[in-house]
């Protein structure tokens, strides 16, 4: 068979002329949209300085985020409406107007509105990028390519705050959001000549879901107040109502014509339902790396918050050697390595407690493993997901992987701000109960590893059957 020949192949699959094109704007869009988020942290501080909105800081972190989820939600929506290329194009091209926006800004609000246009923008770019992949590439080339895929995250680490700092440093923040602005207006024009044409699967343009956007945009909201209330019961209640909130849409969504997610979206009897819940877990259990580590590194190494931002930054880097890694790997062990991942990571997470008062290189090694976990599983749950749709729903079912990663996020920042001030963490704690508080907080996430390994299992068994 041709795919077979193609998988012997091996990575010289993907250097045939016709794939050339296609796979560099496709990472082109996904670095674009990741180097934003850490390029933002490095100059929002000149921001703040210039423009004083100190009081608004968190903001725009927020406004791109949940522009970006309720994007990554519409963008199958949108694509089976109007078709992928199309799609794409706009995403990157309202991703250089939300830059402009930014460059423009003469005051904080303008910065606010700018990085929830982007944040849009790149949710659109994410969503579509995993349509195109199935779209663009034979079933044995996707682990490959969304391997690479998430191999961006790993260079934004680089050239995010690289851009940022050189900018800022010179005292022309609003520089790095021109350039972005000309890169991704670029990138709109690669986009349009190299991408795949496919056409619309819906006849006519689809009924907007008021509804089912109303649902997320508050159970958004609801997540991101949990995330700056410091009651723990407060936190609690709002984490639940966000559940809640997203369970609705979900029910409701399965009774549109026009989907947001698939119809069998965390169904326990399906591939494509249960590699969802899969996908959401290990992004739960990932997500107290962003925030809480950095500052357990400073507080109980004395680390500066370049070289604690770095230390996490080997977890990206584990994720992205692991997935390049297994990308080749045999159709035999795509159910070993679906299970393998969460299992390593339940096991780093809780070394990463341990060790969280311990020498740094062995803190350092258990972050990386925790990237390694989600590294050798992404590509083929997200393949299982895809080759898993149901007739009708492979737009819906592909462009549900990004909006599974990205509420994973958003609910474990959540609930690891619950755990982190249940457990009683506060800036400027003594060493031992900060020391205790870091052995907590990863160490918890490792339950929601713990019930990926289950979802593995369930997911191996369905693809057994």
């Amino acid at each position: 068979m041709k795919s077979d020949a193609e998988d012997r192949q091996g990575w010289s699959v993907l250097l045939r002329r016709e794939w050339l094109a296609p796979l560099a704007v496709l990472l082109g869009g996904i670095l674009l949209h990741s180097m934003n988020v850490l390029m933002l942290a490095t100059v929002l501080p000149t921001i703040v300085g210039e423009l004083d909105g100190a009081a608004l800081m968190s903001l725009p972190s927020t406004a791109f985020l949940a522009s970006s989820i309720v994007a990554a939600t519409c963008a199958g929506l949108i694509t089976a409406t109007f078709g992928a290329r199309s799609t794409y194009c706009a995403g990157a091209a309202i991703f250089s107007v939300g830059a402009v926006l930014i460059s423009f800004a003469p005051a904080m609000g303008w910065v606010i509105a700018g990085r929830f246009v982007q944040g849009f923008g790149g949710g659109l770019i994410a969503g579509v990028a995993y349509v195109l992949v199935r779209s663009t590439f034979p079933e044995a080339a996707w682990a490959r390519v969304i391997s690479l895929l998430s191999g961006m995250w790993s260079v934004a680490i680089l050239v995010g705050p690289l851009v940022g700092g050189v900018f800022a440093r010179y005292g022309h923040w609003r520089g790095a959001f021109v350039a972005v602005a000309i890169i991704a207006a670029v990138l709109t024009l690669g986009a349009f000549r190299w991408l795949p044409g496919t056409r619309p699967t819906t006849h006519g343009r689809a009924r907007f879901p008021g509804a089912r956007l109303a649902f997320i945009c508050a159970a958004i909201a609801s997540a991101s107040s949990a995330a700056v209330t410091s009651l723990p019961l407060a936190k609690a209640g709002l984490i639940a109502l966000a559940v809640v909130l997203l369970a609705a849409m979900v029910r409701l969504d399965r009774k549109a014509p026009a989907r947001l997610l698939p119809g069998d979206a965390f169904s326990l009897s399906t591939p494509t339902g249960v590699g969802m819940w899969l996908v959401l877990l290990v992004a739960v259990a990932y997500s107290p790396l962003q925030i809480f580590i950095p500052i357990f590194l400073q507080s109980l190494h004395g680390l500066d918050p370049l070289s604690a931002g770095y230390g996490v930054a080997c977890a990206s880097l584990g994720w992205t050697a692991a997935s390049i890694a297994v990308a080749g790997a045999g159709e035999a062990w795509h159910g070993r390595l679906i299970l393998l991942g969460p299992l390593t990571m339940a096991v780093s997470l809780v070394a990463a407690g341990l060790f969280a008062d311990s020498a740094v290189p062995l803190l350092y090694l258990a972050i990386f493993g925790i990237g390694v976990g989600i590294g050798v599983c992404w590509a083929f749950v997200a393949q299982r997901i895809m080759s898993g749709a149901r007739k009708g729903e492979e737009t819906v079912a592909a462009s549900s992987v990004p909006t599974m990663q990205q509420m994973g996020f958003a609910l474990g920042a959540a609930l690891s701000g619950l755990v982190a001030n249940t457990a009683g963490f506060a800036i400027g704690l003594p060493h031992e109960a900060m020391a205790r508080v870091a052995l907590v907080v990863p160490a918890s996430f490792a339950i929601s590893a713990a019930i990926g390994c289950a979802m593995a299992l369930r997911l191996n068994a369905l693809a057994g059957r």
